[in-house]
């Protein structure tokens, strides 16, 4: 608080102190002693600047907790009492000025908490801000505009050039460009066409279209965003939970040591009654644990604010600490190594019994009722081939394996080599092609009609351009890289070949997932999993760290502990490295605040003081304490500091 600066400074003006530094003395008004005067000053600010720790102090009591109001409350109370004594009722030198000091920096270390917690969420919360505060939405069938709290699910909202999206939702009519930049960190706008999804407080840039509100208020991506920030700066980490409990065997070892050195130097070495409260006041100062208390909390602050404003999610402390200890990564290949938007490149009919065309038409009319990104890719190929799909009847899905339906009267399987060896169809005659297309790289969808070979389908998916530097900068950090994918063995290899990763999982089934996950942490490695399918679920929470990328599944997202908001591996890197500077400033700290002490202690109690003379008074001891939180608070901010993209020396 201010006033408790402008207190403080008015009663150094009057304290030896100063008049020891400067030799000015300075006259006292309203003839005054000084010590009176003091008293005046002095009041108002250990009542008005303090009282939040006497109520933090009486609550923490009634719970059997000694933790740092106790220790500031004892300490301030304790001072005051004895210089109001000493001012109107015995002889003694006042520490009017010592309290002043430690109340002023205790709350400015405070004040500095509260302003880093502050800057480490706007960036955030700045997100909301660009919320529109109205929107355009079709009623009756004319648009009208409403306050975009007033947006319903269902809602169908027109977006004109140069608007900002009120609510997140699916496209139904008309495209344009959007700008994702203040979610996704990309520059290049988004295409979006009819079924693609928008988030609110996004940019429109060129065309009109309208889309279906489908999340509003707090279930929108912004507000989620917010929500996984602030619980991560609210929670608390594992180094956290040892700070607290140290803070709390200082505070008791503070009250002890500070009782036996009232006792020591005033019943057995023969001191006066100042000198020993004077020695057992300064013990009791500078042992405040405010250093120790912050030491974890301001790290943890800067670095989720950093993180999330570089599009990377810590949904608590725990995370944030623990991505920094992963000695293994496995990614899932779709999607997270690979742009996850596969292509057909080559089409092997069998020709008995179809052709190539009606190889397409077939497979794309059974992946109608498919979610898969690889029927997807067949679908797509029929549509810009200009082929007319069909319905397919009985349509069944065959987990890890594919899918089979009835087309046109003919029964048609679509999958991979289990689901063709399962239903004992002979690909002989198709082994030598799908072996050379699978050598390429490329993903083979096998296919039967009517119980006989139907014929190969080759579906790529391009790796993403800076896959494989991150790759290389993850094995320079130390971390073992390992790739998991469903695909064949050949396509896995030489996906793997060319990004650099030497252990793979291939053909690994859904529910294998996780197993392949405890299979790394059984040879005593801390191990992440990256992915973004629903699939992908119970290996993220599997696996010491989950991290899922942003265009995954809802529930991915919702398994994993880190979510990645550019769906970019390179942002692994960002977290890992992130993450393990803010373990280097915790423990930076923790050794600052802990060593502070065990020095402070003796020299307070004035173990040397016989021997060397060395003596702290307790306004020297306030300075001191509140030092070191200022040293604690700035050595915290320097995390804004670190660079995303490399290891971290800090």
């Amino acid at each position: 608080r201010s006033s408790d600066l402008v207190l403080t400074i008015g009663i150094y003006l009057y304290a030896p102190m100063f008049v020891k530094l400067t030799g000015l003395v300075l006259p006292i008004p309203f003839g005054l002693s000084k010590d009176v005067l003091m008293f005046l000053l002095a009041t108002p600010a250990v009542f008005y600047g303090g009282w939040v720790f006497y109520v933090g102090a009486w609550r923490a009591l009634k719970h059997g907790v000694f933790n740092m109001a106790v220790l500031v409350s004892l300490s301030v109370l304790a001072g005051y009492s004895f210089s109001v004594g000493a001012t109107f009722f015995f002889k003694a030198q006042t520490f009017y000025e010592a309290l002043g000091m430690l109340l002023v920096f205790i709350l400015t270390g405070h004040w500095l908490e509260m302003r880093a917690r502050s800057g480490a969420s706007n960036a955030v919360k700045a997100l909301l801000n660009l919320t529109p505060p109205k929107a355009t939405v079709i009623r009756d069938g004319k648009p009208v505009e409403v306050p975009t709290s007033e947006v319903v699910t269902n809602d169908i909202v027109m977006i004109r050039p140069g608007e900002k999206i009120p609510v997140d939702g699916e496209v139904t009519e008309g495209e344009s460009s959007v700008d994702e930049s203040m979610i996704t960190g990309e520059s290049m706008p988004v295409k979006k066409t009819v079924g693609g999804t928008v988030t609110g407080a996004t940019i429109n840039k060129t065309g009109t279209f309208q889309f279906r509100a489908t999340k509003i208020g707090a279930d929108t991506a912004l507000a989620q965003i917010v929500k996984l920030v602030q619980a991560a700066q609210n929670s608390k980490a594992p180094s956290q939970r040892f700070a607290d409990m140290a803070a709390q065997v200082l505070t008791i070892s503070a009250i002890v040591f500070g009782i036996a050195t009232f006792a020591v130097w005033y019943w057995l070495a023969g001191s006066t009654l100042v000198f020993a409260m004077l020695l057992a006041i300064t013990v009791v100062v500078i042992a405040c644990p405010d250093a120790l208390g912050l030491a974890t909390p301001m790290a943890i602050m800067v670095a989720s604010g950093k993180g999330a404003k570089n599009g990377i999610l810590f949904k608590d402390a725990t995370a944030l600490e623990e991505a920094g200890r992963l000695q293994a990564i496995i990614f899932d290949k779709t999607g997270t190594l690979t742009i996850g938007k596969p292509q057909v490149v080559e089409i092997v009919a069998d020709g008995n019994p179809v052709s190539d065309k009606d190889l397409l038409w077939l497979v794309a009319s059974l992946e109608q009722s498919s979610e898969h990104p690889l029927g997807q890719a067949v679908i797509e190929k029929a549509k810009a081939e200009g082929v007319t799909l069909s319905a397919a009847e009985n349509f069944e899905a065959v987990p890890g394996q594919g899918a089979r339906a009835t087309v046109n009267g003919r029964k048609v399987l679509a999958g991979n080599r289990k689901l063709m060896d399962d239903n004992h169809i002979n690909l002989e005659g198709l082994n030598d092609r799908a072996k050379a297309l699978e050598d390429k790289g490329n993903t083979v969808v096998y296919s039967a009609v009517d119980g006989s070979p139907g014929g190969l389908i080759a579906i790529a998916d391009e790796v993403r351009p800076n896959a494989k530097q991150a790759i290389e900068q993850l094995g320079g950090l130390g971390i073992e890289v390992a790739m998991l994918t469903g695909d064949n063995q050949g396509t896995a290899n030489m996906v793997a070949k060319e990004l650099g990763i030497k252990t793979v999982f291939a053909q690994v089934q859904p529910g294998q997932k996780a197993d392949k996950v405890k299979e790394m942490q059984a040879r005593g490695l801390r191990v992440g999993m990256v992915g973004d399918g629903i699939n992908d679920a119970p290996a993220l929470a599997q696996a010491d760290v989950g991290i899922a990328i942003g265009a995954g599944t809802d529930v991915a997202m919702e398994a994993a502990d880190v979510v990645l908001m550019k769906s970019d591996p390179f942002d692994v890197i960002g977290m890992v490295t992130l993450s393990r500077a803010t373990r280097a400033k915790m423990r930076q700290n923790l050794w600052w605040a802990a060593g502070y002490n065990i020095i402070a202690f003796p020299l307070a109690a004035g173990v040397f003081f016989r021997m060397t003379g060395w003596l702290l008074s307790p306004e020297v001891a306030a300075l001191s304490m509140s030092g070191s939180t200022l040293i604690v608070v700035a050595n915290a901010l320097l995390l804004k500091r670190v660079r995303m993209n490399e290891s971290a020396n800090t």
